[in-house]
Order: C-alpha cells, then structure tokens, then sequence
C-alpha cells in the first residue's frame, strides 16, 4: 500500500512535521499519519491483490484430481496458444486435429511461438526443445484415451462442440476432466452429451492464451466439486488469474464487454469515430480501444456471435447495425487488413468507408450528429459495465462483485490502478453511477433499465464491497 503513496508528498509532508515545534507533537502525529494514509490508487490495487486470491479458493472440502496428460482437440488460434501454455507448465500434451493438413499447421503455429521465444532470447536452447518436445501431434482422437484432461477448442458452433464431446465421451477415462474453451455457449448442452456429466467445465482462455493472465473457469449445473478443483489447479500450474462463473450467454466477462461494446457502437452513431472512442477509452487507461482490439481479434467471431442472437433479439432495444455492415463487406480487421480500421505497414489508420456506414446509421435512425466527449464515453462504458455487473450478481453468475473487477482487469485491459468497474463505482458512490445508467436508459430506451440490485444498494447508501464476504 505504501508503494503507491506519491514519495515526494510523503517526504515534503514528513519534513514540515519536522519542523514543528516538541509541544506540536500531536500535530506531529496527524500529519504523519494523512502523508501515510493509502490513496485511491493504493486502495484499488490492495482491493485486486486479496481478490485475485479470493477468486481462485478451491472449493470447500474438495482436492483436484491429479494432471499429467492433456488432450487440446483443435489447433486454430485458441488451441494452439492453449497448447504452449500447457507444455511451457511442464505437462504432456497431444493436439488432435481433424486431418493430417490441419495437424501439420497446427504444429507450425506452436513452433513459430517457441521459435520466436528462441530468437529473442526469452527461451535458452534447452528449455526450447523442452518445451517443444512435450507436445505430440495427431489428428484422430483415440489418441486421448489416457488423458487427464481434455481441452476442446474447435470452431465456436455448438453443433461441432456437441459432436466432438459425443465422441470423447466413449474414447476417455471416466475421470478425466472434460473443458469447452468457449467464448458465449452454453456449457451445458456440451455436458448433456457426456456419459458423465458430472466433470465438464468450460475453460475460457483468453488471446493469446499463453500470454494472457485471466482463465474463466464456467461451472455447469452438475459439475463436482472436484473437477471444478482440477481446473483451479490448472489455472495455478499455468500461473493464471482463475474466475469461477455461472453459466450463460458470455458468461462474466463477454457478457459485460458486449454490453459497453455496444454503448460504444452507439457513440459512433451519436457522433464519434472509432479512432474518438478508442482514444477516449486508452485516455481513462485502457491499453486499447474496443475498436483496436476486435480489429487485432478479428472480427469474425463476434459477427458469429452476432448472427446467433439475431432471432432472439428484442425488436424495442436499439441496435446499431454498422458493426455488421463491416463484417458482410469481408472486413475482419487485420487478418483482412481492413476492419474498423485500415492496417497497412504495422499502422492503423482511418477507413473512410467505415465512416459512410456510420454515417449512414445515423441517418437511417433519424440522428443528428454531435461531438461525443471523451468524458461521456469513459462514463457511459463504466456505467453499462457497473449496471450489467449488478445483473450478473443477481443471476448468481459471478460469486462476488471483486469476480467481476478480475475479469474486466485482467482480461478486457480495465486499468488495475482504478481496482475494477465495480470497485470504481463504490469509489464514486453507487447513487453517481445509477443517475448515470438512468441517462442511459432515457436515451436508448428498452434493455437499458438500471438493475434493481444497483436501484436498491444505491437507495441504502450500501457500497459493493460489502457482497464481498
């Protein structure tokens, strides 16, 4: 806490109290004690050290089974990363592909990882061919039949994770742990297709998944305490920061990220660009924009995402249809060079064809453009987030509230210095954040109500931390 104190206001106040006087000595005192009192930055990241360490308790009672061997079924981006984290945690792994063509490129993107770690220096020669060597490569999944665990990573279409469980379920140990790494689906419907229901969990990494600190571990409905155990010791193995979530549609934390994305969709529409919001948001201290990061993800899987939901979507919430637009013109971001943005030469740059679709938006809704202030936007995204955050807790999808700040902070970018959205807004006081959601919902209309948990905490002057426990 101490580290976090500014050294020169703590030095210039402990000098003046110096000077006082012997029989100032109680003024001694007060001073010393306002130089050393922890300010908000200190407060935030004192707040995440002992939630980060509440997230990732084990069940009560419950020991995790023993990992050795682990099966990741899927070489793509995801599983491929999954796999590198796995082997550099010191354990033996096979990557199962569907053909021999899609082992083969799979291999090649796990050695490019290690091969780079090579070249600059972060892997010395031994601990390169190490790490390489504990991972195996096939593309027929009997090989798994020995695993201690199974990672399925394949395309996000539940129909071909269904599939791959079905067939899983007659190739693998009783006890062996089954994990979906999947990004919204239901984790459910996999685990009805398993002959023991009993240990599948959802393992949401996060891209790169050997780089990235969060593991979303989703706990299905009839999941035993001692494979939710397995995947928290996984989680330590890895030296990740574990969440525990409920299932649903984006579980914890794309749940809430599509909730302030859209905000910001709605800020190009009012009047912003994409280069405003992404700068506004890096300003409050995001390392990236939304924009930026879903150009660099690729936005391919959300358009899924996207699709999926269409026919479930309530007609009365306001929906802003440029992100589609872009998609249904084939831009992806930078695996297409073109998305949100133009990537050309390592820089990012403004797409006057995005600007026309916005334009147009906005026409088509009848809305008159203004400038969006930086301001407006930082507070509308921290507000959806606290609002959406305050569902979820309802929904008993996250245990606590310092669930939901370790998620935004260590998978979504949320500055760690400001503790978290929901840890923010107690900072601010909930009855600032609720005037802010009721804005909001005044201008965008259905689906934009405030929670009724942040109604009721903001009416009896209660604060998030008190859900802590």
């Amino acid at each position: 806490a101490r580290g976090a104190i500014a050294p020169v206001r703590a030095a210039e106040a402990i000098e003046a109290a110096l000077r006082l006087p012997l029989a100032e000595g109680m003024a001694f005192e007060a001073t010393i004690n306002h130089a050393l009192r922890p300010g908000p930055q200190s407060r935030a990241l004192r707040h995440l050290f002992h939630a980060e360490r509440m997230a990732a308790r084990m069940p009560a009672g419950a020991s995790p089974w023993p990992l050795r061997r682990v099966g990741v079924v899927g070489g793509g981006t995801m599983g491929s990363g999954i796999a590198v984290a796995l082997a550099d945690a010191g354990l033996e792994v096979t990557l199962v592909e569907q053909d021999a063509q899609a082992e083969a490129a799979a291999e090649a993107r796990v050695r490019a990882v290690h091969d780079r770690q090579l070249r600059s220096g972060r892997l010395a020669p031994q601990a390169h061919a190490e790490r390489v060597g504990r991972i195996v490569y096939r593309h027929d999944l009997k090989v798994l039949h020995d695993a201690d665990l199974v990672i399925e990573a394949v395309i996000e279409d539940v129909a071909v994770k269904q599939a791959v469980f079905r067939a899983l379920s007659g190739i693998v140990r009783r006890d062996a742990v089954l994990a979906s790494n999947t990004s919204y689906l239901d984790i459910d419907l996999l685990a009805d297709e398993v002959d023991a229901p009993e240990r599948v969990i959802g393992t949401h990494f996060f891209s790169p998944a050997h780089v990235m600190r969060l593991l979303e571990l989703v706990r299905t409905r009839r999941v035993l305490p001692e494979a939710l155990a397995t995947g928290l010791a996984l989680a330590r193995r890895l030296r990740k920061v574990a969440v525990v979530a409920g299932v649903c549609d984006g579980f914890i934390g794309n749940r809430i990220f599509y909730r302030w994305r859209m905000q910001c969709e709605y800020a190009l529409e009012d009047g912003a660009l994409p280069a405003e919001v992404d700068a506004a948001l890096e300003a409050y201290g995001f390392a990236m924009g939304p924009f930026a990061v879903l150009d660099m993800a690729g936005l391919d899987v959300d358009w899924m995402m996207r699709k999926r939901r269409a026919p479930t979507r309530d007609p009365r919430e306001r929906y802003s249809p440029v992100y589609d637009w872009i998609c249904e013109r084939g831009r992806f971001g930078q695996k297409t060079g073109v998305g949100f943005y133009i990537h050309q030469d390592g820089k990012r740059l403004p797409s006057p064809e995005v600007e026309t679709l916005i334009l147009r938006a906005a026409a088509d809704r009848g809305i008159t453009r203004r400038a969006v202030p930086a301001e407006e936007i930082q507070q509308r995204v921290h507000a959806t987030m606290v609002n959406e955050g305050a569902r979820i807790l309802t929904d008993g999808i996250a245990a606590r509230p310092s669930d939901i700040d370790v998620v935004l902070v260590h998978g979504y970018g949320y500055p760690a210095w400001r503790g978290g959205p929901m840890h923010e807004a107690d900072e601010i006081g909930l009855d600032v954040v609720l005037q802010r959601v009721e804005t909001m919902h005044a201008e965008n209309g259905f689906g934009w109500e405030p929670a009724p948990l942040l109604r009721e905490m903001a009416a009896a002057g209660r604060r998030f931390r008190e859900l802590n426990g």
